[in-house]
Order: structure tokens, then C-alpha cells, then sequence
């Protein structure tokens, strides 16, 4: 129970610190400097902030429970490839692996979510988090309990396939909240044309994910757009909206 506690105590703390950051700056401090650039134009109502946020504490209990079996559980962690220190592999192991991490997530993400859009399974995993259509950065953990587990696999998945440090996950999962609060922010943060440069064209934006909650129909990656543009799933317009919003 005090792993538990700490646990949740630790995601819970990086989604509010993260999220609220987010929210005071853009919707409430300069909410009206910035309008001109939202992505769309209007702003939430306060209940979907409401339910944002309560689902979101859902989540962060459910995404507490993963590390508690599988980690801190020595009777299930000694199956694992969970190594205790760091000096095991060294720190270019170490460092080396948080590519691959990102592409493995963005790659369990993409499929995982595509499947939830199947039209048997969209509204019981998936129809919570695209309630919010115009979603705000509380969105970024707004998922129904079956999703909740659904996204908290990627853990396991580690895990199982390859050698990891509890600090991997602690790095991860933060950069991993970051990324999701940007990508529900509402506003694009990346520069003029970023999405035509050799780079930013394989980056996941927060201009696509938009896309992706107010018309419920590609745009399914994470991190990156590797497996969007692999699969076709890129929406059609997405240069052009991206184009739009950063022309503002």
C-alpha cells in the first residue's frame, strides 16, 4: 500500500504539475493574448474540464497499479528483465535504449489505437477520451478505465522485451506526459513549416492530434508519424491546417 501510495502520488504529481502549467498559462494568464493562434477557436466548456480531470485521477490510480504488480511485486518482478543498477549495462545502455523505447510506445500506441477505433470496441474503451473534442491539456489522461489499463501495458511490454532500469520508466513516463499535455495543449508550439523539414515531418504535432479529436479519424500516432504516413492514416489536410494555424 505504500508503494501504491507513493506511486500514484508520483504520476498523479507530474500529470497536475504538468497539465496545470499548461492550463494556467495558455487558458487562463494569456487566454486572450493568444486566441489569434488556438487551434480552434473556442474554448472548452467547464465541464469538460471537469470531466477531463476526473477521469484523469481514474487513470492515475489504474496507471499506479501496473508498477505495484510488476515492479515493486519481487515475486512477479523476478521474471522480468528489470535490472536494479545502473552500472549493470552502464550508461550508454542506459541513454542509448530511450530511442527505441519511443518508437516501441509510439508503435504499441498507434496499433493499440487504431484498434480502439474499431466500431465494435470505440465506445466502450475509447469514447471517453474523444468526448473531449476540443480537448484541453487535462485531456491528456482522460481515458475510459478500459483504456486506462490498455495504455498502462506499454510497462509490462518493457519489461518483458527488454532489459530497463526503474529510473528508464520514471525519465520515460515524464517526457511521456509532457509530449501528451502538448499534444491536447490546443495551441501548435513548433515553429512556422517545421512540418515540411526532413525532421518535423515524422513528428507527431499537436496540430495533428487536434485533427484527430474533432474529426475522430486518423492522425493515430503518438510521438511520431512514422506509422500515419506508413499506413496512409495521415489525414489529407493536415499540412493545410497545420499551414492555417501557424499562418495566424
Amino acid at each position: 500500500m505504500n508503494n501504491y501510495f507513493k506511486i500514484t502520488s508520483t504520476i498523479g504529481g507530474r500529470y497536475f504539475l504538468v497539465a496545470g502549467i499548461a492550463f494556467l498559462f495558455f487558458y487562463i494568464l494569456y487566454k486572450n493574448k493568444f486566441i489569434s493562434t488556438k487551434i480552434q477557436q473556442r474554448f472548452p466548456a467547464k465541464q469538460d474540464y471537469l470531466r477531463e480531470i476526473f477521469y484523469s485521477v481514474i487513470t492515475i490510480l489504474i496507471f499506479g497499479l501496473v508498477p505495484v504488480i510488476f515492479i515493486f511485486n519481487e515475486d512477479v518482478s523476478k521474471y522480468t528483465q528489470l535490472y536494479k543498477k545502473i552500472d549493470e549495462r552502464g550508461w550508454t545502455y542506459f541513454i542509448g535504449i530511450f530511442p527505441l523505447m519511443l518508437f516501441i510506445h509510439d508503435t504499441y500506441f498507434y496499433w493499440m489505437h487504431r484498434l480502439m477505433h474499431h466500431k465494435k470496441l470505440f465506445k466502450y474503451f475509447h469514447l471517453v477520451h474523444h468526448q473531449s473534442t476540443n480537448p484541453s491539456p487535462w485531456a491528456a489522461y482522460a481515458f475510459h478505465p478500459l483504456e486506462a489499463v490498455v495504455e498502462a501495458a506499454i510497462l509490462i511490454v518493457f519489461l518483458f522485451i527488454m532489459p530497463v532500469h526503474r529510473l528508464h520508466f520514471f525519465l520515460f513516463f515524464f517526457f511521456m506526459i509532457v509530449y501528451n499535455v502538448y499534444g491536447h495543449l490546443g495551441w501548435e508550439l513548433y515553429p512556422k513549416n517545421f512540418h515540411t523539414t526532413k525532421i518535423g515531418r515524422w513528428i507527431n504535432t499537436s496540430v495533428a492530434h487536434n485533427q484527430h479529436h474533432q474529426f475522430f479519424k486518423g492522425n493515430y500516432s503518438l510521438y511520431f508519424l512514422f506509422w500515419d504516413r506508413w499506413m496512409g492514416t495521415l489525414r489529407d489536410d493536415y499540412d493545410q491546417q497545420f499551414e492555417k494555424v501557424q499562418s495566424r
